[in-house]
């Protein structure tokens, strides 16, 4: 199991995450502690004010809402009285027992996971100390539920819970801003927190391949001027279409500035992956002689490596960045070494493509008894030995060149 605790100052925003994803079919309020009356009769106002109630009794405190995220084994089957079951034990093991809390199972990616939403104000005034809670109090509270519930284990190499990315449909999205904001925050939200990009352009690699992109607008605009950001949906022939969301609106806030804070921390993060993927560059270019562009493309795709080049309006390719959508890492071609840049990948690029054919044994001449007897009838040298020696060539031993005499220094003769 993995967890992850998010301390922010807004309440509002995260039960609005939560909602919008129980509106949309992708998760199921599942547990309510702390609250009075049923859940399916609880409305978002509801659930608001139990916690603002909270929050108002510290008005000085204003980190106060917690978001905490349980994630366990894609082949993990959990029912939702036992996902109740680790809800309550967690939250009870790190302090949070007696606090209001929410329970939502959420089923938009292909482990299961659950989201929890409470506040760190107890009802005499006093906050929860959230200083370092995930790794003094969390972890150890994780790794007890993990034996308590026979769960995989995080530090297992057999855990998995990183889920495939699903594109945004640009078809069901374009009919209202709510449905639009929401397909895009979902595979904007994934790719920021699993891809390893370092630049708004590496970014737009990836969003792409989800018919989604962010756009700074154009150099001499007053949004670009002022670092704003905005995402689109793309149609099949990649084009912008429908409402353009600002990034402050997300619950993520993907905004240009924490952008920036990822591609520093990215730089590194992404290093461990760079020889992999010029390993797996160099074995396309090893199986053919000749390659043509569009074979590079399509045989990266088949190792789930995206190659991307890019032209400017006269045609010309002036740079190129690769996906590893296996290990979440993008490069620029240079990034890796000169020998990707965009301008030496195309320098080996050829007009066709010719494979390397591997040779065949020297034993295919030898099909048929008939070219095996030819083979074996004796050459013209053969028949001279037989007729000098009464001896065939193979009942010889091989001929080996005599060695040449060194001859005698002249102060050797007498």
């Amino acid at each position: 199991m993995v967890a992850k605790i998010t301390i922010g100052k807004r309440i509002r925003g995260i039960l609005h995450y939560n909602e919008n994803k129980v509106s949309a079919g992708q998760a199921q309020l599942i547990m309510a502690s702390g609250f009075a009356g049923e859940i399916g009769q609880m409305s978002f106002e509801n659930k608001l004010k139990r916690f603002e109630n909270l929050m108002i009794l510290s008005e000085k405190v204003k980190t106060n809402a917690l978001h905490i995220s349980l994630n366990f084994d894609a082949t993990e089957k959990l029912d939702n009285a036992k996902m109740q079951a680790i809800a309550a034990s967690y939250m009870d093991k790190i302090g949070f027992g007696d606090q209001p809390f929410l329970v939502y199972r959420h089923n938009d990616a292909a482990h299961h996971h659950i989201h929890i939403v409470t506040t760190n104000i107890q009802p005499y005034k006093k906050r929860i100390e959230t200083h370092n809670i995930g790794l003094l109090v969390s972890e150890p509270a994780r790794k007890q539920i993990e034996q308590e519930f026979n769960l995989v284990k995080a530090e297992s190499k057999a855990f998995k819970t990183q889920a495939a990315i699903k594109p945004a449909d640009p078809e069901k999205a374009i009919y209202g801003h709510l449905p639009t904001k929401r397909a895009i925050s979902n595979v904007v939200g994934a790719v920021v927190s699993q891809y390893k990009f370092t630049s708004l352009a590496e970014l737009n690699a990836v969003l792409r391949q989800f018919n989604v992109v962010a756009d700074r607008g154009k150099e001499d605009t007053l949004m670009f001027q002022k670092k704003g950001l905005i995402y689109s949906l793309l149609d099949k022939n990649d084009n912008p279409i429908g409402i353009p969301i600002k990034a402050s609106a997300f619950y993520s806030k993907p905004t240009l500035a924490n952008l920036e804070k990822k591609f520093e921390q990215n730089i590194e993060k992404r290093k461990p992956y760079r020889e992999d993927l010029k390993e797996e560059i160099e074995k396309v270019f090893k199986a053919y002689r000749q390659i043509t562009k569009e074979t590079f493309i399509r045989e990266l795709q088949k190792e789930n490596i995206q190659a991307i080049f890019r032209q400017n309006e006269q045609g010309l390719t002036y740079g190129v960045t690769f996906v590893d959508n296996t290990n979440k890492a993008v490069f620029k071609g240079s990034d890796l070494s000169k020998n990707y840049s965009a301008k030496n990948l195309t320098e080996r690029f050829s007009q066709t493509d010719q494979p390397f054919k591997r040779t065949t044994p020297t034993t295919n001449y030898l099909k048929t008894n008939e070219q095996a007897e030819q083979y074996l009838k004796p050459s013209g040298f053969e028949k001279i030995i037989q007729t000098l020696t009464g001896k065939s060539a193979g009942d010889t031993a091989p001929l080996t060149p005599r060695k040449k005499r060194k001859k005698k220094e002249q102060g050797m003769h007498l």
